[in-house]
């Protein structure tokens, strides 16, 4: 074993790393470390708010909202694990390959795109764990409670990579007792109204919205789920690397969901975080404790490879700039700053903020996910020349891959009538009763486009490659 394997594998050690390629030195891992980290993060009040939304938003039974997240975890997570099979071929972060599509130009936009995401699900995140913290201690204010979780993220993102990891590796075991403690609690001991499984009922537009949320939360990981996994041994098995990936965060998304949806049955209109402490009764300073601490692992990956994101975009226009750890923690501290600001003053609003958000993020994404996954799996099989990634001028991906931003552009225009928000709803929409299926439409059409369109491409640049 070599020293910079042992340092690299230390929970403890600064991680040096940040968007440059993995040397193969230094990978380490296994494909079970991906299962934890996926079940460990996803088990938080962000994740049960969601769930909640099959109730709240899209007016479901418990049985029905119950099969649409199932769904929806399931079809998302497809995409969340394919993504994270990627990281050890390539040793790279998600947004760095995307280089590979894009070209070093034409992917910051995307970049730029998914930085918004990790602001949008970092400050749900803060304000979710002060206001819950806020409402089991009161004499501590829930601006005070948000510096506080924004703190403890900050902290594993300063060491980086492999306390990440270890974090979520004990959040697995402590938060996975605590919801099951948590299940039992509410159901045998404080009790379920006589009428829970007839209230609300089944809707059509309700059902396919609860499930496109389900999926989004799958598909929100696609831009960073290779993060995680991009230090693992080159020749791990993708298969392994996938299935771990996939079961790991369907299971820990899964049953926080369905936590919420029990309790927004429950509570009928009232304020979720409040009636989980209602009807946990005195456990319930244990479950706000734990599913905070939640909060904070989960925001660290997200602040993580936000920072990761934003020294990329860096990066592109200085690339002879190769950041270290002092850049990651410098942009860390200046990110969740940032942060703490928004979620301070956005918190009045935040379940109408929120569900807008994750639906906006919807259109944006799946486009991106589609484009990534065909030239992954289909055109270039997973060879992409990486150091091509880290030039100027993208060395065989160029500047711009117009192939790319056409489809990116048409998955999104044809996304459009298909969309149902509070803000805008399409005409095809409206016709299907508000139904939201347009990240559906716009899988269909941009995935065999450009697999269409860049055939003959990939073919001038395996050349090259070679």
């Amino acid at each position: 074993m070599t020293n910079s394997y042992k340092n690299s594998a230390s929970a403890t050690s600064v991680e040096l790393s940040t968007i440059q390629p993995i040397p193969l030195s230094e990978r380490h891992g296994k494909p079970r470390d991906l299962f934890t980290i996926w079940f460990g993060s996803n088990i938080m009040l962000l994740t049960v708010i969601t769930g909640a939304l099959a109730v709240s938003i899209f007016h479901l039974s418990f049985l029905w909202a119950t099969v649409a997240v199932l769904i929806g975890n399931l079809a998302g997570g497809l995409f969340m694990a394919l993504h994270s099979a990627q990281g050890p071929q390539l040793g790279v972060p998600q947004m760095v390959q995307t280089r590979g599509q894009f070209g070093s130009y034409g992917s910051v936009l995307v970049v730029a795109l998914v930085v918004i995401m990790y602001i949008g699900f970092l400050a749900s995140n803060l304000v979710l764990g002060g206001q819950s913290l806020h409402i089991i201690y009161a004499p501590i204010s829930s601006d005070a409670w948000i510096i506080a979780v924004a703190g403890l993220s900050l902290a594993a993102t300063a060491f980086g990579y492999n306390l990440i990891h270890t974090y979520t590796k004990v959040m697995s075991w402590v938060s996975g007792i605590i919801l099951a403690a948590t299940f039992a609690w509410i159901i045998f001991y404080h009790g379920l109204p006589g009428d829970f499984l007839s209230r609300n009922g089944f809707n059509t537009s309700g059902f396919l919205g609860a499930i496109s949320v389900a999926a989004l939360w799958q598909l929100a990981y696609a831009p960073y789920v290779s993060d995680y996994s991009r230090y693992m041994p080159k020749d791990i098995s993708e298969r392994s690397v996938f299935w771990c990936s996939y079961i790991g965060c369907v299971l820990g998304s899964f049953f926080p969901m369905i936590l919420g949806i029990l309790v927004s049955i429950c509570v009928v209109d009232g304020d979720l975080i409040t009636g989980i402490v209602n009807m946990t009764g005195g456990f319930s300073f244990i479950v706000i404790i734990v599913f905070a601490l939640g909060i904070a692992a989960t925001n660290a990956m997200n602040l993580y490879c936000g920072v990761l994101c934003t020294l990329t975009l860096g990066q592109t226009f200085f690339p002879k700039w190769s950041p270290l750890s002092g850049a990651r923690i410098i942009t860390a501290i200046a990110t969740i700053l940032i942060e703490i600001a928004i979620a301070i003053y956005g918190q009045e609003n935040f379940l109408a903020n929120y569900t807008n958000f994750i639906l906006m993020l919807l259109y944006v994404l799946v486009p991106w996910t589609a484009i990534n996954l065909v030239d992954y799996y289909l055109i270039a099989h997973g060879n992409y020349d990486v150091p091509s990634f880290f030039r100027r001028d993208g060395g065989i991906y160029g500047y711009f891959n117009s192939r790319a931003i056409f489809c990116y552009v048409l998955g999104i225009l044809v996304e459009i009538p298909f969309m149902s928000t509070a803000i805008y709803t399409g005409p095809a929409a409206n016709a299907l009763g508000g139904a939201d299926i347009s990240w559906i439409v716009g899988l269909i059409v941009v995935s065999p486009v450009y697999y269409v369109m860049s055939r003959s491409q990939s073919v001038t640049q395996a050349a090259a490659y070679k």
